[in-house]
């Protein structure tokens, strides 16, 4: 049957309106899908955390070079408050740094339960001279916390660096300074040690024994360097009676005490305890450095060793250095701990004429 004209027409703009309608809801959903696609990648790359993260490093660098350019500024300007500026916050580095280490050190030990005794040497001395640093800022530390009191302790740094600043915040100017005047301070002591021991020699009933100490003190009196043969003769006279620890005379102690940096302005018992107490901790890291070697050590090191021994090793060279280090390690290595006594004099012994000279009257 033949289709009338208008009929045709009207079924022909019924599908073109339904094909209309139904390609546009296709194209809508197939867009919607594809937008959504698109925009998945961008979502996962530009993510909160990364956002941050370049932020982070955005205002970072920003602060860096605004922190060089104050730096510029000051160093142009003002060169003398710079070079102050600069030592603090190099000084801050290393003692973060430091604390760091100490910090590794104290859960190693805790971790694997070793004593002091049981660390490598550089640990042992990271740990010893932390702590001494430690206890000198302790009291600038309690100037400052009242408020406003940080403005009196810059004053007192900037004028008292050797009394209340520690080694971290020392040019190295200041530290040559200061270790030669610590040094001064020793070497001032040194002859009466000597004395004192000459004084107690007359107590020793062995004739032979008190020959060899008589001896040893006039060798190291008329400006010789004795032997490690010399010194380990008498060692059985610093165990006991009358040159022990626990039996030396209070001027003998109060004359050794400064040769470890100790003050003797303390009650006798106090510096006897003190005096062991330093004198075990040094034994134990010649133990440690006899087993690690003095050749291991950097010419830094070697040279901070020797001066923590009682030598000015600020004028030495390395070789100078590491003989005497390794003079001092024949007579310690074989100390027993009842024996320190014998340690603390042989600061006097082995560094009052090294390399050369008779030491001052």
């Amino acid at each position: 049957m033949a289709l009338s004209c208008p009929s045709l027409c009207s079924q022909l703009s019924l599908i073109r309106l339904c094909g209309l309608r139904t390609n546009r809801i296709t194209n809508g959903l197939y867009s919607s899908y594809v937008s959504c696609q698109s925009r998945l990648p961008l979502c996962r790359h530009y993510s909160t955390s990364k956002v941050r993260r370049g932020v982070g490093r955005n205002v970072a660098s920003k602060l860096q070079k605004a922190n060089t350019k104050y730096e510029g500024f000051l160093q142009r300007r003002f060169p003398r408050f710079f070079q102050l500026y600069h030592t603090f916050v190099e000084g801050f580095k290393l003692l973060f740094r430091d604390a760091n280490e100490v910090r590794k050190i104290k859960v190693k030990m805790g971790s694997e339960g070793l004593q002091f005794q049981d660390l490598p040497y550089r640990d042992m001395e990271r740990l010893r001279q932390f702590r001494r640093d430690l206890i000198k800022a302790i009291p600038l530390l309690l100037i400052s916390i009242p408020p406003f009191a940080n403005y009196l302790v810059f004053v007192l740094m900037y004028f008292f660096p050797r009394q209340l600043l520690i080694r971290h915040f020392w040019t190295p100017r200041q530290q040559a300074e200061f270790q030669g005047l610590y040094h001064s301070l020793r070497v001032k002591h040194h002859q009466p040690v000597l004395k004192g021991l000459e004084n107690k020699s007359r107590q020793v009933k062995d004739g032979q024994l008190q020959s060899r100490l008589k001896g040893l003190c006039a060798k190291v009196q008329s400006g010789e360097n004795p032997q490690v043969s010399d010194i380990l003769a008498v060692r059985g006279l610093f165990s006991g009676r009358p040159l022990g620890v626990k039996w030396m005379g209070v001027d003998q102690m109060r004359h050794i005490s400064p040769l470890l940096f100790l003050t003797p302005r303390l009650p006798g018992f106090l510096i006897s305890r003190r005096l062991n107490s330093h004198a075990l901790e040094l034994l134990q890291l010649d133990r440690a450095l006899s087993r690690l070697g003095a050749h291991q050590l950097s010419d830094a090191e070697l040279r901070q060793a020797c001066y923590v021994r009682g030598l000015n090793s600020a004028n030495l060279g390395a070789k100078e250095c590491r003989e005497w280090l390794t003079q001092w390690l024949q007579v310690t290595s074989s100390l027993k701990d009842s024996e320190v006594s014998l340690l603390l004099h042989n600061i006097v012994f082995l560094s009052a004429n090294y390399p050369k000279g008779p030491i001052p009257h």
